[in-house]
């Protein structure tokens, strides 16, 4: 007897469905993609309307060979692959493979999320392949093909690396790029600017105390003094207005004056009652984001594990299960089913007040185009809780588990509400003020709460005593004064970086840990304290990419196509129109780099020589070939370049030290190598004193395994180590002073 046919990428996601349906159907993994452009040449025929050409992937020929043969005995076939542009990309490469070998119907099924319902729901109402989504899927391959396959040979001439052979460019990567470049320039030209706040104690008559900060003098407002670079009218504007506490003189003179105040009162009390808001359910770009903040988890990471939760844990009794919708998905919808099974849960776990009036609705803000073909990211179902589940995961799975099962029921639970108590304190020309917050009603708080990047200053939150009166005098118990910094903006985190490309319309859920992980495989970026940190090498790919193309890769440019990628998938616009337009502008400018870049000329006939990569690595060869054969090794090249000094001698033989690259990145060696041995560590001091000898520099240094720590320059006379950044001691200052 036939039976069905239903081919899935996964052999996990395929082990779950064979659960649901039994013994009348066959699922088969394809284990991924089955065909990709050809990696020795563009592939992609530019002037037959960007027609792509796409080979069997070195590995799938068995593969597709068993799905051929099963697809003609098969009753009916399915392609279930994931629900997104990529997948249906994959079912159409399918299609393909077997249509010449089947006259039987094809069919596509979606599984939002694989369970038991949601699967045989799928068999019950196949549809068909989306050909506007293959066809976006397509129009972004091409794209990203040609920007690599034409910039990237003009990187490797032009940034001369000689131990790299990654260099690439990429039409999302180096705009994330741009972005951590352009941010680093930013902190680099910062101006600190010095400033300092004024704190009072507060007592009253039933020696109740509060803390409240100094915001007002003769009526302006306390500001930070502006940079200098202000025209005269600007700075006598701020003068009429503001006034600011620059330095420590003019703190103790203030500190002097409220000193000898003793008609402290309370001019105004207000109360403010506000509501807070549950945050939607995950999308791709905020699980990434969060997993980030609150478990240290890589966006690549995340998504590994959220995988493994769509595709389905083995949970006992209940056999292999999927916990948690697709993963991939830039909406915050619904389904109506869940709704009603959070409120019911909510009701019975937290009580009927916990339950909003009416179910929330959530939109996305200011997105265009957003893919709905999906829901957001939730749980299946909400009698998996964390805690029925946790048996049945690792530790990693849990922590994500947990993340999106609460995120999703506090989605729909009532907002929190809480009063915030605004009290202000006069004495003559000074005013003071003081915030304290109190939650009134927890609502979704009680489970979970959005975490944010963002400093919050203690200095204006205080906790407010009871039975405070507007016209109550005050005694000061205290005044004290702290100094502050202003601080340049902050270099991107991974989660930082990712809501920027997604605010500024950069790439889609897909690509987002794509573009993290490439950025730093190609040591571009590296990261700090989890913080991207551009390389020298990624500044200097990015300086020569915004210069040659700076009409290409720019975030605008960058986002239309974004935007016009999406139209192509609800079949608004034509993939020739969009390549076009991509294609037109881009041709010019690399047209202009080719004719205004040196070349390096053959030696032998004086024709241009390009990089090419063979079996042995990059080589220059004649352009003129087969006419000229010359070639040139990059180890020949690189031994004719001019070497880079540090302007000291070697210790052992007297000859100038010079910088060289090894296998494990810069090192230091003699000019005179091999004659001479002697090689030394670069050494990345940073300007503190080891606090364990107090003689040697604070060095930043990278272990075998790739991370960094900090240690001390006289190793091995001190043996200090540290994982954590030390600080300064002997630039702490007190923070209070009376």
């Amino acid at each position: 007897m036939s039976k069905n046919l239903i081919i899935v990428e996964s052999p996990a996601k395929a082990k779950t469905i064979n659960k649901y349906l039994g013994k009348d159907y066959i699922v088969e993994a394809t284990i991924g993609h089955i065909t990709n452009l050809p990696k020795t040449q563009l592939g992609i025929d530019i002037e037959n309307c960007f027609i792509p050409k796409f080979n069997v992937i070195r590995g799938k020929a068995e593969v597709l060979k068993k799905i051929k043969q099963l697809s003609k005995k098969s009753n009916q076939i399915f392609i279930a692959t994931d629900p997104d542009r990529e997948g249906e990309a994959i079912a159409q490469d399918i299609a393909d493979a077997i249509n010449n070998k089947s006259e039987k119907k094809i069919f596509r099924v979606l599984f939002t999320e694989i369970t038991k319902k949601a699967v045989n729901e799928a068999i019950k109402n196949p549809l068909e392949i989306d050909q506007h989504l293959v066809t976006s899927q397509r129009a972004r391959r091409v794209m990203d093909r040609i920007i690599g396959y034409k910039i990237s040979p003009f990187l490797w001439n032009t940034v001369f690396e000689p131990n790299s052979s990654v260099l690439s460019a990429g039409r999302v990567q180096s705009v994330a790029l741009r972005m951590i470049c352009e941010r680093e320039n930013e902190i680099e030209k910062f101006i600190v600017t010095e400033y300092w706040s004024i704190i009072g104690d507060f007592g009253t008559q039933s020696n109740d105390e509060l803390t409240a900060k100094l915001v007002e003098i003769n009526g302006k407002s306390i500001r930070i003094q502006p940079k200098p670079i202000m025209t005269e009218e600007d700075w006598n504007e701020f003068n009429r207005n503001y006034i600011a506490i620059p330095n420590e003189d003019s703190a103790n003179d203030i500190l002097n004056r409220i000193k000898s105040k003793n008609n402290f009162l309370i001019t105004d009390i207000s109360k403010k009652e506000m509501s807070k808001n549950p945050a939607p359910p995950f999308i791709t770009s905020t699980l990434q984001s969060e997993a980030s903040r609150r478990l240290r988890y890589n966006s690549k990471r995340t998504m590994q594990i959220a995988q493994g939760l769509y595709e389905g844990i083995e949970l006992g009794k209940e056999g292999i299960t999927g916990l948690i919708t697709y993963m991939r998905t830039d909406s915050t919808r619904v389904n109506a089913d869940i709704i009603e099974e959070a409120r019911g849960f909510i009701k019975s776990n937290f009580g009927n007040e916990y339950v909003p009036r009416t179910p929330r609705v959530f939109t996305a803000k200011g997105k265009q185009n957003v893919q709905d073909a999906h829901e957001a990211i939730r749980p299946t179902s909400l009698k998996y809780t964390p805690e029925f589940v946790a048996p049945f995961l690792n530790d990693d799975q849990l922590k994500l588990y947990e993340l999106i099962w609460k995120r999703f029921v506090a989605s729909q639970m009532e907002s929190a509400r809480l009063e915030i108590t605004t009290v202000t304190i006069e004495a003559d020309e000074f005013k003071f003020k003081t915030n304290g917050t109190v939650i009134v009603f927890n609502g979704f708080m009680s489970i979970y709460e959005e975490e944010t990047e963002q400093v919050k200053d203690d200095e204006d939150e205080s906790s407010i005593p009871k039975g405070l009166s507007k016209e109550q005098l005050l005694k000061l118990l205290n005044v004290f004064k702290n100094q502050h910094f202003t601080k340049p903006p902050a270099r991107f985190s991974e989660s930082t970086l990712i809501k920027e490309l997604e605010s500024n319309g950069i790439g889609r859920p897909s690509t987002y840990a794509l573009i993290v992980s490439t950025l730093l495989e190609r040591k571009y970026v590296e990261q700090i304290e989890r913080r991207f940190n551009p390389t020298d090498l990624g500044k200097k790919v990015n300086n020569i990419l915004v210069k040659s193309f700076p009409e290409i890769l720019n975030i605008n440019f960058t986002a239309q196509m974004e935007e016009e990628l999406d139209l192509i998938a609800n079949g608004v616009t034509e993939y020739i129109k969009v390549l076009n337009d991509f294609y037109i502008p881009f041709s010019k400018a690399l047209d202009h780099v080719n004719a205004t870049t040196e070349k390096i000329k053959c030696e032998k006939c004086g024709a241009d020589m390009e990089l090419k990569i063979g079996r042995f690595g990059r080589f220059l060869a004649c352009t003129a070939y087969p006419k000229c054969k010359n070639i040139i090794s990059l180890k020949d090249l690189v031994e004719k370049t001019e070497p880079e000094y540090t302007g000291e001698t070697c210790p052992k033989c007297g000859n100038r030290l010079v910088y060289r690259s090894g296998r494990y990145g810069k090192f230091i060696g003699c000019e005179k190598y091999p004659e001479c041995d002697y090689v030394e560590k670069i050494k990345d001091e940073i300007g503190i004193k080891c606090p364990k000898c107090g003689e040697g520099q604070v060095v930043r240094r990278r272990s075998k395994r790739g991370k960094f720590f900090y240690g001390c320059s006289r190793y091995p006379d001190c043996d200090f180590v540290s994982w954590t950044k030390p600080e300064d001691d002997s630039t702490k200052k007190e923070n209070k002073t009376e």
